[in-house]
């Protein structure tokens, strides 16, 4: 089957790699498409936690969905069929593997049943794996794994109505948070972007006001409205120089949440302006039983239409064109996801 990998060198390629083998308690599906994530990003840059050279070369891929066409033997939770609903392909603890295993950005995946494993003994992956119903598009359905992760981070965090956050960023992520936030009654939402044209898209999205930083001061507009600071500032990009402008902005026991991926493991924080009393908290990898404990949720609210799944997405591109298709994203020139499709 063929394979987006990123190889030692940190450079994009397809290639033509072996199709997976299931077990008597894994399913194997047919990728139908797949997202691209900042942290796909990260990984080609050989910048992610956890990551090393001897990892590489390796397939991307951790939003994923796909048609079952082959059960295992003990496997109670998929039926092979026609048309089956749509499961998120397997990414071992939500990462892309080694090349001689998989990452979604290719052909062919593994899911693993949990209903085929004794309790605890299924793979964690396994809970995020859940069936789709009919209504849902199978196409832009990879938007689903970011709006269950940024839940289960928002549920995570503690984030309640009545609190005031303050959200850096403008990409996909950050105008999940904005969205869910609003959804879940957090009014007080304030984006911060680095032009008038993502001030305007992130509005779209629900942020109750916007600071541009490159035309304004952050921390005077943020005072002026909160004389004693934010409860939370939100680093959904990932930067010292975020973070370090965040802690300034706290009012005393605010909290400073990082899920933006950095591109560095080190940081050196100036709290010189904090106040005397603040959290730094860091969420890189939600927990894939707190993600699947949202799933309802975001279904419930697609459904409802208070949650649109193309609102999010950039374009679709098929994955004869990925590489293309991932220089513009890591040139900076698409503003929503990118969904790659493989029919």
């Amino acid at each position: 089957m063929k394979a987006l990998v990123v190889t030692e060198e940190g450079r994009l390629t397809v290639e033509e790699i072996d199709r997976p083998e299931i077990s008597e308690r894994q399913a194997l599906v047919k990728t139908v498409s797949c997202g691209i994530c900042g942290t796909d990003a990260t990984i080609i840059r050989q910048a992610f936690k956890g990551f090393k050279p001897s990892h590489y070369p390796l397939v991307l891929g951790h939003e994923g969905v796909g048609e079952v066409v082959e059960v295992g033997a003990a496997v109670k939770s998929f039926k092979q069929r026609p048309r089956h609903p749509s499961v998120r392909p397997q990414s071992v603890e939500g990462r892309p593997t080694p090349a001689r295993r998989m990452g979604a950005f290719s052909e062919y995946g593994i899911v693993d049943d949990a209903a085929a494993y004794s309790p605890g003994e299924a793979p964690e992956a396994a809970a995020a794996q859940q069936k789709l119903p009919r209504f849902i598009d199978k196409h832009e359905a990879p938007v689903l794994v970011t709006l269950r992760e940024v839940l289960s981070t928002i549920r995570y965090f503690g984030i309640r109505p009545g609190e005031s956050v303050v959200v850096y960023g403008s990409g996909p992520v950050a105008m999940t948070f904005v969205k869910l936030l609003r959804l879940l009654g957090v009014d007080e939402v304030t984006a911060v972007v680095r032009s008038a044209k993502k001030a305007e898209l992130m509005k779209e999205f629900g942020a109750a006001a916007c600071i541009v930083s490159t035309e304004e001061d952050v921390k005077k507009q943020i005072r002026s409205h909160y004389p004693n600071g934010v409860a939370y500032v939100l680093d959904a990009v990932g930067s010292e120089s975020i973070i370090n402008e965040g802690i300034s902005l706290l009012r005393d026991r605010g909290e400073i949440l990082c899920y933006g991926v950095p591109k560095v493991n080190h940081m050196e924080l100036d709290w010189t302006d904090a106040p005397y009393n603040w959290k730094l908290n860091f969420q890189q990898m939600p927990y894939k039983e707190e993600e699947a404990a949202c799933h309802e949720q975001v279904l419930e609210w697609v459904a409802d239409g208070k949650l649109v799944l193309s609102d999010f997405i950039s374009k679709m591109v098929g994955f004869e064109s990925v590489l293309d298709a991932f220089q513009e994203y890591l040139d900076g020139k698409t503003m929503k996801k990118v969904i790659i499709t493989f029919e």
